[in-house]
């Protein structure tokens, strides 16, 4: 078992992996570098060697998101991401900077960094980011006021 530490988000945790690299616990302190939203989206995870791993986004930042898969990616592992809301779709580099275990169910967390991206997918990425954080004020407005 490794002990190593990670800073992403501006943050840091303890990473500890098991024999198989898979991380067990992470106890992250809560405060982030960049707004994470709730962002449910498919998406697709393609390796370099041409694998396609089928996945569902359930966190967005402009640096990253949250995977869940089937199958365990390894950290470290750099990969093309395509992502589809229905409406608009986003392809752009990303590396996997974390892993969590389901504990039995089947299901992996992966905690994706993204690469550099043209203007393009920055514009999608950072239209799907205002319409949440406008999702998100209303519904401040809605419940505080």
């Amino acid at each position: 078992m490794s002990h190593t530490a990670v800073l992403y988000n501006g943050f840091t945790g303890s990473n500890l992996h098991d024999q198989n690299g898979i991380m067990a616990e992470i106890p992250f302190a809560r405060k982030r570098a960049n707004q994470r939203f709730a962002f449910f989206a498919e998406a697709e995870v393609t390796l370099n060697d041409g694998t396609s791993v089928p996945a569902q986004l359930a966190e967005l930042s402009s640096r990253g998101c949250y995977l869940g898969t089937l199958e365990p990616i390894p950290v470290g592992t750099e990969f093309r991401l395509r992502i589809t809301d229905g409406m608009r779709t986003c392809e752009l580099q990303g590396k996997v900077i974390y892993l969590h275990s389901s504990k039995g169910l089947g299901i992996f967390g992966i905690g994706v960094l993204f690469g550099e991206m043209a203007a393009d997918q920055r514009s999608v990425i950072d239209a799907w980011l205002h319409e949440l954080a406008d999702k998100r004020e209303i519904f401040k407005e809605r419940t505080l006021g």
